[in-house]
């Protein structure tokens, strides 16, 4: 994968390291000292969707962001891999690096994970930061949107990137998004693995968490960008219903990827959620 000076998204080769989880080369980056904060990325992308969270958080947590199997620098997973398994390797990856009750960050398909994670090893997460977040795509969309967007990935997973990769960025980024933004996000994606993007869409496809929602008795953050075109605010509320105490936080003017669109709003949401669940 790429690294240091890299168009756009930039990090240190030596900042990547590498454990074996289940027979799985897993990549992360870590940073800092304090509480745990474990940071899930989206579909088509890797840990350096996180560079401004890894880089702006770790002044008082312990932040790491994972590559899941089939993303950036780890193994890409076995054909018959689904959220359920992707929840058991997250699980075991905590365990691995010693990371006690973190609070978990997800971000679209992350989030995804982070509420398959609480459902299988409830046990494990200490708060849930849920970032464009569905209950899965089967909890969340009509039907026909799912079926849609399951065909429309296992079509582009055969692609070359420049194929489809561009035509994403209307659904991730507002139009007012910096080009160096728009082209770094560009780049990280045209690097996907089609076994993971394959997977993961299949996982997201399937998977309806409504039943998980009501026993979440976690602090729960739902966070959204008011321009999300993928994971609109309808979806937001639903899950703002369905979770006990959850709060629900909009940034305004952004879209899909609002942790790279408006890091700096996005940072501070998270800071002040995890420092009230802290005392």
């Amino acid at each position: 994968m790429v690294g240091e000076g890299d168009e756009g998204m930039p990090r240190k080769r030596e900042q990547v390291q590498e454990i074996e989880v289940g027979g799985l080369g897993i990549a992360f980056e870590r940073r800092g000292t304090g509480p745990p904060l474990v940071l899930l990325h989206g579909i088509l992308q890797d840990s350096r969707s996180w560079r401004g969270q890894l880089d702006a958080l770790s002044d008082e947590l312990t932040v790491v962001a994972w590559d899941a199997p089939g993303c950036g620098r780890s193994s890409d997973p076995p054909g018959t891999f689904g959220l359920p398994a992707y929840a058991d390797c997250l699980a075991a990856f905590v365990d691995a690096l010693g990371l006690e009750r973190p609070h978990v960050l997800g971000l679209s398909f992350g989030a995804v994970l982070a509420l398959e994670l609480y459902r299988r090893h409830p046990l494990i997460p200490r708060t849930l930061v849920l970032a464009s977040a569905y209950a899965g795509w089967a909890g969340s969309l009509p039907a026909e949107v799912v079926e849609g967007r399951l065909a429309q990935a296992l079509r582009e997973a055969d692609l070359p990137a420049a194929q489809f990769v561009p035509g994403w960025i209307p659904g991730l980024l507002t139009e007012s998004a910096p080009a160096e933004l728009v082209d770094g996000v560009v780049a990280m994606m045209s690097e996907f693995h089609p076994a993971g993007y394959r997977a993961m869409a299949r996982g997201l496809a399937v998977t309806d968490l409504r039943d998980v929602l009501p026993r979440i008795d976690v602090p729960t953050l739902l966070l959204y960008g008011d321009a999300d075109r993928r994971s609109p605010l309808s979806v937001a509320q639903d899950l703002h219903a369905r979770i006990p105490g959850s709060t629900l936080a909009v940034i305004p003017a952004v879209g899909h990827l609002a942790n790279l669109e408006a890091p700096g709003r996005f940072e501070a949401e998270v800071r002040a959620f995890l420092r009230r669940a802290r005392t």
